[in-house]
């Protein structure tokens, strides 16, 4: 039953009873948030400095005169938000007063002024050009580059692309054959050994052409390669990954290798036959699934030089599966190249879930492509965020490998009490907070940072 009543807009409800007291609901908790688990993304930020970073990489053109909040405030409002599972901006004009929101973006929880609305949002969001991403993009590598604190041995640069539906008139959204809808193909780049992202770039609605492909790699093994000059580099993925060009410019780097699929043909098949038929006889002979590798030397038509190929041969009831991978790696045994250097990229699609499922990346609705392409980025901006918290702050704990979900349900969403006082801001989290252990063990953990 709802009373008409209304205190600050908001209904009274009339519950059920406990021990002959009826309950009360309202909405007018004003000093109270959801989210004040935020507060340690906070002290994160505050160590790695990359929406610090990402800010300054846009132009404002605003008169600043007349403007009610920096571009720092209106990003670090969205990448939490985001962070904390508010997907659109939409969701702004509600928690525009969440008071953990605004300390996050350095107002006064109760005195200073609100944050921004939805239409400041979209506003930015349609002010961000070419020139502005393309500095964001390089913020984000070096970023990446500044989370090691000294040079690693080895890296895997995991690439892969994913579909982000499209529902409108945007830019460069394309019909895909294989998704049977509108979509855009964002590129996504990872560290392959610590799920360490790297870049997102979005794409047109289709796959990339292998020359295009390749451009991109070289440019981003090059500039790895200026700041990390010892360090092992691998570039992994699937088979249209497979580029001629930088199979031919991979050769000719330092300490640079790839291992990607590649299609069958029967050429392929060909030279794999006795390993075929051999997996064949023995299934047929003993009725056991089999499973066996093989490598040898080929050469496709448009390749300079023969390059290493690992064929993989499953055979079992429900028949024969073929798969091959290239690679420029010498002296690994097939097996091990196959199984532990090649599929090990399947974490690559469990990193693509945090970011797109968990952190709803693909909520493309801009009419502009680079207005997209922004709202990917202040996506990639959380998952760093999010992932670096998880695997510096709990490492050892329950929430080492867990979801970004239950990141976002057991530690971001902490209710919070918030009063701001004289001489100091009051937050106050619930005495039966589930994560409370954790959550002091890793605020005392960047308190020490800090000082």
């Amino acid at each position: 039953m709802i009373k008409n009543k209304f205190e600050n807009h908001s209904p009274i409800l009339n519950l059920f009873s406990v021990s002959d007291k009826k309950i009360e609901l309202g909405y007018t908790g004003e000093q109270i948030s959801s989210d004040g688990g935020l507060l340690l993304l906070r002290e994160v930020e505050n160590q790695i400095g990359l929406i610090d970073r990402l800010s300054s990489c846009i132009t404002d053109t605003r008169d600043q005169r007349y403007i009610d909040h920096t571009i720092k405030e209106l990003i670090t409002q969205r990448v939490f938000q985001i962070a904390a599972g508010y997907e659109d901006c939409n969701d702004s004009n509600d928690l525009r007063s969440d008071m953990i929101l605004k300390a996050c973006a350095d107002r006064l929880p109760q005195t200073g002024n609100d944050l921004g609305s939805q239409p400041t949002m979209s506003r930015l969001e349609n002010a961000v050009g070419p020139k502005d991403l393309i500095r964001m993009g390089r913020q984000l590598l070096d970023c990446f580059v500044a989370s090691y604190s000294h040079q690693p041995g080895v890296i895997i640069i995991d690439c892969d692309d994913t579909n982000n539906n499209t529902y409108g008139q945007q830019e460069l959204s394309l019909f895909n054959n294989y998704y049977h809808d509108h979509c855009y193909m964002p590129l996504h780049i990872y560290e392959g050994l610590s799920g360490k992202l790297i870049t997102t770039i979005l794409k047109p609605g289709r796959r990339n052409k292998q020359n295009n492909v390749a451009s991109l790699l070289k440019k981003l093994v090059g500039h790895l390669r200026s700041q990390w000059p010892e360090t092992m580099i691998i570039v992994r993925g699937d088979s249209h990954f497979a580029s001629k060009d930088f199979m031919q410019w991979s050769a000719t780097q330092y300490r640079t290798g790839y291992i990607t699929g590649l299609s069958g043909n029967k050429k392929l098949h060909e030279l794999a036959r006795v390993t075929i038929d051999s997996a064949k006889r023995e299934f047929k002979q003993y009725g056991k699934p089999v499973k066996r590798y093989h490598s040898f030397m080929y050469q496709a038509g448009s390749w300079e030089t023969a390059q290493k190929v690992v064929v993989k041969v499953e055979v079992s009831a429900m028949g024969t599966n073929i798969r091959y991978i290239v690679t420029n790696l010498p002296g690994i045994r097939a097996k091990e190249l196959y199984e532990k250097g090649y599929c090990a990229r399947g974490a690559m699609e469990l990193r693509i879930k945090e970011h797109k499922l968990y952190l709803k990346s693909d909520r493309s609705s801009c009419n502009s492509f680079y207005a997209n392409q922004f709202r990917l980025f202040l996506h990639s901006i959380a998952y760093v965020l999010l992932h670096t918290m998880q695997k510096e702050l709990f490492k050892g704990t329950e929430y080492a490998n867990a979801t970004f979900k239950t990141i976002q349900n057991k530690i971001i969403k902490t209710a919070a009490w918030v009063k701001e006082m004289k001489t100091k801001i009051k937050i106050e989290f619930p005495v039966s907070c589930i994560t409370k252990e954790v959550q002091v063990k890793a605020f005392e953990m960047l308190s020490l940072l800090r000082t």
